[in-house]
C-alpha cells in the first residue's frame, strides 16, 4: 500500500473520518485506533514478518521500562547491550547475512579456492531499517536519561509502527514523537491545510518528476554500452534528481499525512541540492538518518579519535559514511558509494571549513555566481557518487564510467528512447527548482510561499499542478526507492 495509490487514498480517507470522530471521545481510544491503523497498513503491505515488528516492539517496551529501574552498572550495561544487539543483530541479519555468505564464496573463488556456502531465502521486514534505529536511539536515550520511559504500551508500540513514516521514515526520535502521543490532540484548520499542501507537492516530485525520469534512466543503467557519452551523462545527472524526487517527494507525503492527523514529525530533507559543499548537503539530505548517525556514531568516534587530531577526525567521517552507505543494502555498490562520499569532506576536513558554510542569501532571487558554482560543483560530486549507488555491481559502475569516454559521445542510441519524456522531465524539474529555490527558507516548499498571494492566484497554481499531475503521472505504480532500505 503506497502512498500514491487509490487503495491508500480509501484506506486513509475511511482512516481520517473515524480518527477524528473518535478524538472527540478519549485519547486513549484514538491511540488504539492509530494502533490499529498502522498495523493494517504494514500487514497489508507485507503480512509476513509482522509478528517481528511486534516482538521488537514487546522486547524494547520492557527494556525501557527495566533499564532506569536496574541500580546495578553492570546489570544496567547488559540491558541495554541486549536492545542495542537485537537492533544490530535484526539488521545484520535480515539485510545482510546473504552478503557476507556471498561475498565470502566470492572471496575463496578468486583465491581458486572451492568453497560454496548455501544462502538462506530471508524475508527482508518491510521498513527494519527505519523502526530499528528508532528503538536503538530509544534505548540509548533512556540509558542517558535524555528521556523518561514512556509507561504506556499503546504509546510505545505507536511510536515504533507509527504508519505514515513506517516504511521509509523519516527516523523519529521518541523525545518528538511520543509526547505528541501522550498529549491531545485536536484538528487544526490551519495544521490540516499546511499538510495537504507538503502531500500535493510530494505527489508532483514522485509521480510527475521522478516516475517520468525512470523509464529513462532504468533503459540508460540497465543498458549502458548501447548508449553514447551525453545520454549516460544525462542520465547520470537525472539519476540524482530522480532519487531526491522519490525519496523527499515520499517524505513530503509522510509529513503531510501525520500532519492531518496532528503530528509534527521530522523534516527531512532542506533543499539539498542547494547545498555550497559536501557537508552541507549532508546536513540537508535525509537529516533524520544523518544526524541520527551524526549523534551515536560519528560524535563517539571522533571523541574517541580526538588525540589523532585531523587523522582521527577523517577517520571518523570514514567509517561514519560506510555505515551510512551499508544502511542503504547489502551491495558493495552502497559501501563504495559511502567511502565516496565520506573521502569528499578530507579537504575540508584539511582546510577547516567542514562546519563552515556560507548560507544563500536570503534577500536575493537568484544566486550569485559563487553560490550558483558551488551548488554545481556539489551536484556533480553527488550525481558521481550516485552512479555507484543505482548501479548493480561495482563492474556495473566500472563500465558506466568507461562508456562515457569509450562511446561515441554524441552517437544515437542504439535502444529506442522517448525523447518527449526526458523534454517533461527536464521542464518539470525546471519548475520544481524554481519553487524549491523561491521558497528555500521554508520547511517546504509551499508552506509559505503563495500565503499573501490572491485567493485566486493561490488556487490556479494548485490547480496547475494537480493538471500536471493528471496529465503526466505513468499509468503503472511504482513503489518509493527507498522502501527497499
Amino acid at each position: 500500500m503506497i502512498f500514491n495509490s487509490t487503495i491508500f487514498l480509501l484506506f486513509f480517507l475511511l482512516f481520517f473520518s473515524i480518527y477524528w470522530f473518535i478524538s472527540n471521545k478519549s485519547l486513549k481510544y484514538q491511540n488504539i485506533f492509530l494502533l490499529i491503523g498502522s498495523y493494517f497498513f504494514y500487514v497489508f503491505a507485507d503480512w509476513r514478518l509482522s509478528s517481528y515488528l511486534i516482538a521488537v516492539s514487546i522486547l524494547n517496551y520492557f527494556l525501557g521500562l527495566y533499564i532506569p529501574k536496574t541500580e546495578s552498572v553492570i546489570k544496567r550495561k547488559i540491558l541495554v547491550y541486549v536492545g542495542v544487539l537485537q537492533g544490530v543483530g535484526g539488521l545484520v541479519f535480515f539485510k545482510y547475512f546473504n552478503f557476507f555468505i556471498e561475498s565470502f564464496n566470492q572471496f575463496f573463488k578468486i583465491l581458486n579456492i572451492s568453497i560454496s556456502i548455501e544462502t538462506l531465502n530471508i524475508i527482508i521486514p518491510l521498513g527494519i531499517s527505519f523502526f530499528t534505529f528508532r528503538t536503538i536511539s530509544y534505548i540509548l536515550d533512556v540509558d542517558k536519561e535524555k528521556i523518561e520511559p514512556t509507561k504506556n504500551w499503546i504509546v510505545f508500540f505507536n511510536y515504533v509502527s507509527f504508519f505514515p513514516s513506517l516504511l521509509s521514515g523519516p527516523i523519529d526520535k521518541a523525545k518528538l514523537l511520543v509526547p505528541q502521543l501522550e498529549n491531545p490532540r485536536f484538528f487544526k484548520y490551519k495544521q490540516a491545510s499546511s499538510g495537504l499542501r507538503q502531500i500535493l507537492w510530494g505527489l508532483f516530485k514522485k509521480l510527475v518528476i521522478a516516475d517520468n525520469i525512470a523509464v529513462f534512466t532504468s533503459q540508460v543503467f540497465d543498458n549502458s554500452s548501447e548508449f553514447s557519452g551525453v545520454y549516460l551523462i544525462l542520465a547520470a545527472f537525472m539519476y540524482s534528481i530522480q532519487v531526491y524526487t522519490d525519496f523527499s517527494g515520499y517524505t513530503d507525503m509522510a509529513i503531510g499525512i501525520a500532519r492531518l492527523l496532528g503530528f509534527e514529525i521530522t523534516k527531512n530533507f532542506n533543499f539539498p541540492f542547494f547545498a555550497q559543499n559536501i557537508a552541507d548537503y549532508w546536513r540537508r539530505w535525509h537529516i533524520s538518518l544523518t544526524s541520527w548517525l551524526t549523534e551515536y556514531v560519528f560524535t563517539p568516534l571522533s571523541i574517541k579519535f580526538r588525540y589523532y587530531g585531523k587523522i582521527g577526525l577523517i577517520l571518523a567521517i570514514i567509517i561514519n559514511f560506510i555505515i551510512v552507505g551499508a544502511w542503504h543494502g547489502a551491495n558493495w555498490t552502497f559501501i563504495v558509494f559511502g567511502l565516496i562520499n565520506g573521502i569528499y569532506f578530507i579537504p575540508l576536513i584539511l582546510k577547516n571549513k567542514m562546519n563552515k558554510t556560507k548560507k544563500n542569501k536570503t534577500d536575493r532571487i537568484l544566486p550569485t555566481f559563487r553560490e550558483f558554482f558551488n551548488i554545481i560543483k556539489t551536484f556533480t560530486l553527488i550525481t558521481l557518487s550516485l552512479i555507484v549507488f543505482r548501479s548493480n555491481s561495482i563492474s556495473d559502475a566500472y563500465n558506466y564510467f568507461i562508456h562515457i569516454f569509450s562511446n561515441s559521445f554524441i552517437a544515437t542510441p542504439k535502444i529506442d528512447v522517448q525523447n518527449n519524456l526526458i523534454v517533461i522531465s527536464l521542464a518539470m524539474s525546471v519548475l520544481m527548482f524554481i519553487v524549491e529555490w523561491l521558497g528555500k527558507n521554508q520547511d517546504y516548499a509551499l508552506e509559505t510561499l503563495l500565503e499573501k498571494k490572491p485567493m485566486l492566484f493561490r488556487w490556479l497554481f494548485y490547480s496547475i499542478i494537480i493538471f500536471l499531475i493528471v496529465m503526466y503521472a505513468q499509468t503503472t505504480q511504482t513503489a518509493f526507492i527507498y522502501f527497499q532500505f
